[in-house]
């Protein structure tokens, strides 16, 4: 059985009464979101372009990586084409696909798409009236020293941007 709760522009909240594998029915609050895509975009130079971008729930402007929800019935990777485009400026030449991971799968169904831009050509930011970003690049080996010192604490960029750190570091790109 399942009952709406809520249904907003991004999440939509259920409770599911659901038989659990060891046998036991339950009622879990599930959060069913569309999905989103995520790009770590990299210069030519080594460099990383990230958005230092205000987040209300956060408490403040948090470094993180552009990404956005996927539209309906849209791919992955042109969500993550279009987002680098609206929130950063710039078009991939190259978009290699890193991994795809759930959120917090203990209350919700998001899957964000990680890739890795390359060939980057500015074009023109197009941010959305709620996005209040600042765009910052710095070395690879800066942003992952913010990381480890935590001023970059936003998990799907943290994940992103080591798998690309690898991907980069592996076939010469850094």
């Amino acid at each position: 059985m399942k009952r709406e709760i809520y249904k907003g522009s991004p999440v939509h909240l259920f409770v599911e009464t659901v038989v659990l594998p060891n046998g036991k029915k339950v009622d879990l609050e599930i959060v069913r979101h569309p999905g989103a895509s995520a790009v770590v975009p990299l210069l030519e130079d080594g460099t990383v372009v990230l958005i230092h971008q205000y987040r209300h729930a956060a408490g403040g402007f948090i470094y993180e990586i552009p990404a956005g929800k996927l539209s309906k019935g849209e791919a992955p990777e042109t969500c993550a084409t279009r987002e680098l485009e609206e929130e950063v400026g710039y078009r991939a030449g190259h978009l290699k696909k890193l991994s795809a991971i759930f959120t917090v799968p203990g209350f919700c169904d998001e899957v964000i798409h990680l890739y890795l831009g390359t060939d980057l050509k500015a074009t023109q930011q197009k941010l959305d009236a709620d996005e209040v970003i600042e765009i910052v690049k710095m070395p690879f080996e800066e942003v992952m020293q913010k990381i480890r010192d935590q001023t970059i604490r936003d998990a799907k960029s943290i994940v992103a941007l080591q798998l690309a750190y690898a991907e980069a570091r592996t076939t010469g790109l850094i």
